[in-house]
């Protein structure tokens, strides 16, 4: 007998970050190509940092303040973001592997033409990035705030939504595969003919069917 195909999204693992950090202020901030390993990173220089390709392995950032920053290049193994605030930061182009972000402001966030494997965001507001022409792939989402983020272009894999605000969100040319959106509003997003083949709750359907009536141009009668 065939064996039925399995859409569900496989799981990340967790981020293998050692015991045993050197802490990293604003004593040292980040330079360019900088390559640090087994730190606890409390960098707050925000908009004034200014490092392409500084790579992060084995760490934390507890409670960071990078608003503002431009880290084009960012590249982040093994590490837990815990609080803090990377709003309108620049990374593009970064490339992450094993990383959980915890209770951060991300808000404005340019994650543009981005590599993200094996990632978790909880409790994050995500609320107008850019993550435009990124591929993510195992990434889950819970409880972020995403309205107005921009998606376009996006390859999906493997990922996972649950109990994020998708309004206003643009999904134009995104493409997915083994998604879940679990919870979701969807209300004034762009681009929800991309959603073909995503794993959706039954009233979680029934709650988005104003957003789909909407995008579909359905003309809604009284009564």
């Amino acid at each position: 007998m065939a064996r039925t195909p399995d859409h569900s999204p496989r799981t990340p693992a967790e981020p293998r970050v050692p015991g045993d950090l050197r802490p990293v202020g604003d004593e040292a901030p980040p330079a360019h190509d900088d390559v640090l390993r087994d730190v606890d990173v409390a960098w707050t220089g925000g908009e004034r940092v200014d490092a392409r390709g500084v790579q992060l392995a084995g760490a934390r950032m507890t409670g960071v303040d990078l608003a503002g920053a431009r880290l084009p290049l960012l590249d982040l193994e093994d590490v837990v973001v815990a609080g803090g605030s990377l709003a309108n930061a620049d990374l593009r182009e970064a490339t992450w592997r094993r990383v959980e972000i915890r209770g951060a402001r991300l808000t404005g966030l340019r994650l543009t033409d981005a590599r993200l494997d094996e990632v978790v965001l909880r409790d994050c507001r995500v609320d107008l990035a850019a993550l435009g022409g990124s591929r993510l792939r195992r990434v889950v989402l819970v409880d972020c705030l995403m309205t107005g983020t921009d998606l376009q272009y996006v390859a999906g894999e493997d990922l996972l939504l649950e109990r994020c605000d998708l309004r206003e969100a643009d999904l134009t040319g995104a493409r997915f595969t083994r998604t879940e959106l679990l919870g979701c509003p969807l209300e004034g997003a762009r681009g929800l003919e991309q959603l073909r083949g995503v794993g959706m709750r039954w009233e979680d359907v029934l709650g988005s069917a104003g957003a789909f009536a909407g995008h579909l141009g359905v003309r809604l009668l009284d009564g």
